[in-house]
């Protein structure tokens, strides 16, 4: 099975890729309008391309979903994973990268038996590597991350929390009654789920993940010890498994903050 030699293989696998098809084109790429919306570059498809070859090259077991495959593309790899199926955002924060923000990441997972075995979320604008193996840590680089000596006070923390996709009644609530010091919003999920694991954060919210958002950096994120998932109901139990269908991410970056900040949340939308 994929084991420490693998992950540091994949390590280099990744970064070199984003080097060469991301960064080369970082500010300086025209942008289309998708379907739902989102945007999408050439350095997506490009960097989509470069690692499905090149992941094939090593471990060829295993398939690849990608982001940007079809719909039907994605399903059918879903339901029959075989050995493994990696689960591929080319390029994590698109509306960033087109708009020269150096806030994005490649976010690569492994899946197999029905969870997340190995993750690398990277960041080629700070050189910053994340990545994680279940069951035997999570690291910056080269360095173990562990769960931060940080604030247990929602009144202290410090929250990532994307709008877009919460209610309105939760919207009203962070506008007229935060309960913590201060908020961000950055663009990229991926590297939120890992900037929590650092502590750069304390507590995050976000009303609908997909599949390839979540499954790398919330293994990063346990890994290092950190607190949260992904539910169907903001009152619902931690999810298990995999699904195409949005998610809502919760995480803080201690068990004993996680529950102050579902707490404060359902209060909210109970009221």
């Amino acid at each position: 099975m994929f084991d420490v030699n693998d992950l540091d293989r994949l390590r280099h696998v990744v970064k070199t890729a984003a080097h060469d098809e991301l960064l080369r084109r970082f500010a300086a790429v025209d942008a289309d309008v998708k379907v739902d919306g989102s945007l999408i570059t050439a350095a997506d498809l490009a960097m989509q391309r470069r690692l499905q070859r090149e992941l094939a090259a090593h471990w060829p077991d295993y398939a690849l979903l990608g982001e940007e495959m079809s719909p039907a593309q994605q399903q059918s790899l879903l339901a029959a994973p075989g050995r493994g199926l990696w689960c591929l955002d080319p390029l994590d924060g698109t509306s960033n990268f087109a708009a020269g923000v150096p806030y994005f990441a490649v976010s690569l997972a492994l899946i197999a038996d029905d969870r997340t075995v190995a993750a690398i979320v990277y960041d080629p604008a700070r050189s910053e590597c994340f990545s994680a193996l279940r069951g035997h840590g999570a690291w910056l680089n080269e360095r173990p991350i562990t769960a931060p000596d940080a604030t247990r006070s929602l009144a202290d923390a410090m929250a990532m929390v994307d709008l877009k996709r919460l209610p309105v009644t939760l919207i009203r609530a962070f506008a007229e009654r935060s309960p913590y010091r201060s908020q961000r919003s950055f663009g990229s999920v991926a590297l939120d789920w890992c900037w929590i694991a650092c502590g750069r954060c304390q507590v995050y919210l976000h009303g609908g993940q997909k599949l390839w958002d979540y499954a790398a950096g919330l293994l990063v994120m346990q890994e290092a010890g950190g607190a949260g998932g992904v539910l169907d109901t903001y009152d619902g139990d931690w999810l298990r498994g995999y699904s195409l269908a949005p998610r809502i991410a919760i995480a803080a970056t201690h068990p004993d903050l996680l529950v102050q900040w579902r707490n404060w949340i359902s209060a909210q939308l109970d009221g």
